[in-house]
């Protein structure tokens, strides 16, 4: 971890190698988690969806199947009345919520309050887990109080995506409002452990709530996870509270910021050790797991030395290549990754590999060496939604599968859900990875105001060509004839190379007098004509 006055970053290496990076910054304020009450601005059965009002620039999006049965508990919570009964269910056995994908290739991994495994149990009040109302539409209303939780960070033009299942994430359990049912992490892997949680759970929950206990609770004794709980329905109870006095829209809940939710969340015994440089973080750290995990705080540690710390782990460099368009392989080849709009794209090229053996064998360790590299680089930056990846050829179906197998292998480090598709006759490999907050690019950059974020300017002769036809248009609609155009210098000097230059010609064709001004402030492809008979910006005046 390393903190500095405007930035807290917190990198995860395995075997040496950063795999993931977390960024919090004050611009980048971290919102899943948050409980919002919300109003519902718009209902839109035709894309199965409502727009919320939770107060952002931006409404939130709920979707029909992000709406739980116990809609209702929370109508009454805000003093409302349920449009309609729901039924009581009857019994089932263990369910998952991050069940696997139908598909052939889908890994779930993460472990989070809405994606752990939960259970059933039998004469217990009414769950949630995956019951959904038969007609969520009829539920809202435009104008209707609801509560919220944010699952999505705003990426792009959308902005959060939210649920009305509510949970409360704490060290060892999550917390289930209005839930019967208690699940236990499917990472717990011992039957008899898993049914001395779930019975010891169980019997200290109150009535009306559920839990899901975390891989993090193996082992631990009744008064860890009871106090653990009694943290949970104390936050629940001033949620409630909250409720009672705020006006929609309004946030009643704000989770823990990325610095302690990555402590909360990711701290286990797996962990070797956690190094951080600044003593108020080191402090606080120290104090939480000493309350909830003092077996492990001997593993948090200060960082003292006088080289910056992620220098000295290597980190610095890894991130620098996480902001790079091209990854070179140690083999010689590469892959470039490009973001657009609807997914992210992945070409595996040989590059300098040695091409001594037989094309296929070669085809096929580039392709397996650049799976494991691929796999890193999503998880480091954070790559969510539909991503394609262009193999190098195969034609042996066999070694197709290899690769295939490969990635499978490697996804099931990631913790968030992923499905992978087997490869086409193309050489094409289709992956979707759960997208939780924007990839971490978006928290070191921004779009650059010459390129708005194309990576690509206008030319030379099309800025010119530009500027032409501005002097045409200007020239049929006034009788003026002098003129101060600004340009970028580059721009400037291009216009002016050579004894007939470019700008000469144009004043010849036109019979106009322009004096060439060359701007720093400017864009490449921006140009200003001021008017000396008016002395003001008439560029927009004539522009097309």
């Amino acid at each position: 971890m390393n903190a500095t006055a405007n930035q807290v970053r917190i990198a995860i290496t395995e075997d040496g190698k950063l795999a993931e990076l977390f960024v919090e910054a004050p611009e980048k304020e971290r919102l899943v988690g948050d409980i919002y009450m919300g109003k519902v601005a718009r209902v839109m059965p035709g894309i199965k969806a409502a727009f919320i009002d939770i107060g952002l620039r931006q409404d939130a999006f709920l979707h029909f199947s992000d709406i739980g049965s116990t809609l209702d508990e929370y109508s009454e919570l805000l003093g409302e009345e349920p449009d309609i009964d729901t039924q009581e269910e009857s019994e089932e056995e263990l369910v998952s919520v991050a069940a696997p994908s139908p598909t052939p290739g889908a890994v779930a991994q993460q472990e989070t309050p809405t994606q752990a495994a939960r259970e059933r149990p039998g004469r217990e009040p009414r769950g949630r887990g995956r019951d959904r109302l038969e007609h969520p539409e009829k539920h809202l209303q435009s104008g209707q109080d609801i509560i919220v939780q944010v699952t999505k960070e705003p990426v792009g033009k959308k902005g959060v995506r939210v649920t009305s299942e509510v949970s409360l994430p704490g060290r060892f359990l999550v917390l289930l409002p209005f839930d019967g049912k208690v699940g236990v992490s499917k990472r717990i892997g011992n039957f008899r452990e898993k049914r001395r949680l779930r019975k010891l759970v169980r019997s200290i929950l109150p009535d009306g709530f559920g839990a899901i206990i975390r891989t993090v609770a193996e082992g631990k004794d009744e008064p860890t996870l009871k106090n653990d709980l009694d943290q949970l329905i104390g936050t629940w109870r001033e949620i409630e509270k909250t409720v009672k006095t705020e006006k929609a829209p309004a946030l009643i809940y704000k989770d823990m910021t990325t610095t302690s939710s990555v402590i909360r969340d990711l701290f286990s015994n797996d962990v070797e050790r956690v190094t951080v440089d600044s003593k108020r973080l080191y402090r606080e750290i120290r104090a939480y797991i000493n309350l909830t995990s003092p077996s492990l705080v001997d593993k948090v540690e200060l960082y003292k030395g006088k080289e910056p710390i992620f220098d000295v782990f290597g980190v610095e460099k890894e991130i620098a290549t996480a902001m790079s368009r091209k990854v070179w392989q140690k083999s010689g080849g590469y892959i470039i990754i490009e973001q657009t709009e609807a997914m992210v794209v992945v070409d595996v090229n040989s590059g300098r590999y040695a091409a001594k053996k037989e094309q296929e064998l070669n085809s096929l360790q580039t392709n397996l060496e650049a799976s494991r590299e691929i796999v890193r680089q999503i998880r480091l930056r954070d790559i969510g939604g539909l991503i394609v990846i262009d193999f190098i050829d195969l034609d042996d179906e066999r070694n197709k599968k290899k690769v295939y197998d490969e990635l499978r292998k490697e996804f099931r480090k990631d913790r968030a859900k992923v499905t992978v598709l087997p490869m086409t006759e193309f050489g094409l490999v289709q992956i979707t990875r759960q997208r939780i907050r924007q990839s971490v690019l978006h928290s070191f950059t921004e779009p650059c105001p010459a390129c708005a974020g194309t990576g690509l300017v206008q030319s030379k002769s099309t800025i010119i060509s530009h500027i032409e036809r501005w002097i045409k248009r200007f020239k049929s609609e006034t009788k003026e004839f002098r003129l101060i155009l600004k340009v970028h210098p580059t721009i400037a000097s291009h216009l002016s190379e050579g004894r007939l230059s470019r700008l000469r010609k144009m004043m010849v064709k036109y019979f106009v007098l322009i004096k060439l001004e060359a701007d720093t402030a400017l864009a490449v492809d921006e140009f200003k004509f001021i008017s000396k008979k008016q002395n003001k910006d008439v560029t927009n005046q004539y522009n097309s």
